[in-house]
């Protein structure tokens, strides 16, 4: 067999083990691997394959320890908390999201460098501010909120396990490890957006595909 024969034989292999993974895992590292298993460690980044072996939106590794409705619904619309310290609204818009099951990753605005972080993703720089998926909503309103999250199609009651513990707050803005000049990435995929709920309560928002 020649070298040109094996060499297609490795590519074949390494295509097809990559078709077949569920999850593409980039540990701190930079090594990556594909698994057909959801990791359980904590620091990587995890990014779904869809069916063709294709990458979709990155999501947080605790999102794959969800229960499988819980989880689908998790990955197709993140939610996003933007908080202060000694906010009383913020506090209380955490609440919502803990009462109800709700998945979240939150991050906290400190320093003038997030609050300009804040106002470049959002528009604005009022806290506490939620995002599911792509839609944006400013201040704590829980009737508003609700109405989204029903939308997006989260549950009502939580369904979380007992064990699950949303990540630990950090910082909008990364503060830079080295001085050394950084190749400006691609921009990640962005979550799909949800649609907004009907202007009648009588009525039930949807999601649309």
């Amino acid at each position: 067999m020649n070298i040109a024969r094996i060499q297609s034989l490795v590519a074949l292999a390494l295509f097809a083990a990559t078709a077949q993974a569920q999850y593409k895992v980039v540990a701190p590292d930079g090594s990556v691997t594909y698994t057909d298993r959801p990791p359980a460690a904590a620091n990587v980044k995890v990014t779904p394959m869809s069916r063709r072996g294709s990458a979709e939106a990155p999501v947080e590794a605790s999102a794959l320890a969800l229960p499988p409705e819980l989880r689908a619904v998790a990955v197709r619309y993140p939610v996003l908390l933007y908080t202060t310290p000694d906010c009383p609204s913020c506090d209380s818009g955490r609440q919502l999201l803990q009462q109800r099951g709700v998945p979240y990753v939150e991050k906290r605005v400190v320093t003038e460098e997030d609050a300009v972080g804040l106002e470049r993703v959002l528009g604005w720089r009022t806290v506490p501010s939620l995002t599911i998926g792509a839609q944006a909503l400013r201040g704590s309103t829980p009737i508003e909120w609700s109405a989204y999250l029903d939308a997006a199609g989260y549950p009502k009651e939580s369904r979380l396990p007992r064990s699950w513990q949303p990540p630990k707050a950090t910082p909008l803005v990364d503060k830079p490890k080295s001085t050394a000049p950084v190749a400006a990435a691609e921009p990640p995929p962005q979550p799909a957006a949800v649609p907004a709920p009907p202007e009648s309560s009588e009525e039930r928002p949807s999601i649309r595909f």
